[in-house]
């Protein structure tokens, strides 16, 4: 028989729960401020990007090594989450996740009682859901498919922060001072600049960012989080493919939880569960035999090691230890189900693939990637979606792609010039990229990279269609010597007065197309001079001149 516990007058602050909260709260905040550090500082370095996180993603540096066929950056911190589950189990879900603690937070808002409904779904087994997504990803990433990154919980969580929620807030706290400001109360009014002030410094961006899809993505976000009132930690539960990753490695960890023979199936344990590990016991109060609570109503593969079971038991017969000896509990997928994964994973890339673009070899035409960014198709092998690259660009021009890059590209970097620029001096989107799609270049580097090219509409340009005077374009144009250049002409308007116009023209061999001379093109609606990616370096059959 096991011994009682013995009383300790701070046992209460110094339970396994009190520490996984502690722990969870410390990697949650610490994941907050380093997204909140994924900014410009007015200068072209970044200290702590939080793309450390997406370093240390298992799932992430599996399938861009698969899809790509190659290794990139630091790999240390992934392989140190491998052998730490390896050894202790899915701590990275239980103790570390960021995502994890916001689904186990929001799931705090549902009734602590084990429901009927919620029994039925753990029966139905729908933890083989996340398994087989595992798969389908793997699969693809082996036919050279990235998909992981639409799934995976870090890159969703950064990238649903960057492109959704962290807009939404700012715009909120703006329009909340800009309220404040109108009701001219002299130290309401004071007080709110402070406040400004201060929140300016630490939490608010420099400028309001604007994303294409934002709402989209942050429905999809919400509806995720949502899951949790139906049950605690569905996500972790049922879809997350990096918990079924990490549920594979755990499956020998040497710590273990195990039973003694005074537990009564009082289902304690089972209710106190954030994994669903633990059916021991039923709602309806009927106690199953011992040997089976002990050896087969624990899975081990989906144990977040959150240690809640240990607190709780009235008969202290729940414990945690190393040990060799493997669960005897079973990962029974059904071979059919495996294959229909497999199969579908083959399947998803012709079908990503078949687009009339991909036939004739050139790139929709309005498809421009940040400089750095790697030949197309192996930028979609390595993108994993995660929007760090749009967080910190400074002019807000890059956006997510919809179908310009077809389905596969979904979600990628793309420049819209009309939105926003390529800052000629700024280097950042490479700085931050966690898996290598877009190059860290330095300031040279960063001049000689082509993107694209501007082409000038002459129906639409002032000079060459209404014979007004504009210099706009060349004005702005930051290369040296200017990309776009003047043709002076002397003509008559209706009245016969002699004008001197300068028409402007591009240099093939000048122009990067950064997209600036777009941007600031008086011009309303469609600007008289547009960039496209023709001539970018990263291609070498997207050229106007073969």
């Amino acid at each position: 028989m096991k011994p009682d516990k013995p009383a300790n007058p701070f046992s209460k602050h110094l339970t396994m729960a009190n520490l996984r909260r502690f722990s969870q709260a410390l990697f949650l905040l610490l994941f907050l401020w380093l997204f909140l550090q994924t900014e410009s500082k007015g200068f072209n370095e970044l200290g702590y990007p939080v793309k450390i996180f997406l370093d240390a993603d298992p799932l992430i540096w599996l399938t861009t090594i698969l899809a790509s066929r190659s290794f990139y950056g630091v790999f240390v911190l992934a392989v140190t989450a491998i052998v730490a589950t390896a050894l202790l189990g899915r701590v990275f879900c239980g103790w570390v996740c960021p995502l994890g603690t916001l689904h186990h937070l929001v799931g705090k808002l549902k009734k602590r009682n084990v429901s009927n409904k919620q029994v039925s779904l753990r029966s139905r087994n729908l933890y083989r859901i996340k398994y087989l997504l595992l798969t389908f990803l793997i699969v693809a990433a082996l036919f050279g498919v990235q998909l992981a990154g639409l799934f995976d919980p870090l890159a969703l969580l950064i990238r649903s922060l960057s492109l959704a929620l962290y807009p939404m807030f700012s715009y909120a706290l703006r329009s909340f001072f800009d309220g404040v400001y109108t009701w001219d109360v002299k130290f309401i009014t004071v007080g709110s600049e402070y406040t400004y002030s201060f929140l300016k410094k630490t939490v608010l961006p420099f400028s309001q960012p604007l994303f294409l899809q934002g709402i989209f993505i942050g429905l999809i976000f919400f509806l995720i989080l949502a899951l949790n009132l139906r049950e605690k930690r569905f996500w972790c539960k049922y879809i997350c493919p990096l918990g079924a990753f990490l549920g594979l490695l755990s499956r020998y960890a040497l710590l273990k939880r195990s039973v003694s023979e005074d537990c009564d199936g009082c289902g304690a344990c089972r209710r106190s569960c954030q994994g669903g590990a633990c059916l021991a016991g039923s709602p309806d109060g009927a106690i199953p035999d011992k040997a089976k609570i002990r050896e087969k109503e624990w899975k081990g593969a989906e144990c977040l090691m959150c240690l809640n079971c240990d607190d709780p038991c009235p008969k202290n017969a729940v414990s945690f230890g190393f040990s060799r000896k493997p669960t005897s509990a079973t990962l029974d997928l059904g071979k059919r189900r495996v294959l229909g994964s497999v199969l579908a994973g083959m399947a998803a890339v012709p079908l990503l693939r078949i687009t009339p673009l991909a036939k004739i070899g050139v790139a929709e035409p309005t498809l421009i990637r940040p400089p750095g960014a790697l030949a197309e198709e192996m930028f979609l092998k390595r993108c994993v979606k995660c929007g760090e690259c749009m967080k910190v660009c400074i002019t807000g021009g890059l956006q997510p792609a919809f179908l310009e890059a077809g389905l596969e590209g979904i979600w990628s970097p793309v420049l819209v010039p009309r939105i926003g620029y390529c800052e000629y001096r700024c280097t950042l989107c490479g700085q931050v990229c966690p898996t290598g799609a877009i190059r860290k270049l330095n300031l040279e580097e960063k001049a000689a990279t082509k993107i694209g090219l501007a082409m000038i509409d002459k129906g639409r340009c002032l000079p060459f269609a209404h014979n007004m005077s504009c210099i706009v374009c060349e004005e702005v144009c930051p290369t040296s010597p200017k990309a776009i250049w003047f043709e002076e002409i002397r003509l008559r308007d209706r009245q016969g007065r002699e004008v001197l116009l300068k028409q402007p023209h591009v240099d093939l061999s000048l122009c990067v197309g950064c997209g600036i001379c777009e941007t600031k093109c008086p011009v309303l609606g469609r600007p008289a001079i547009t960039v496209i990616n023709l001539g970018e370096f990263r291609s070498k059959d997207n050229q106007l001149l073969l």
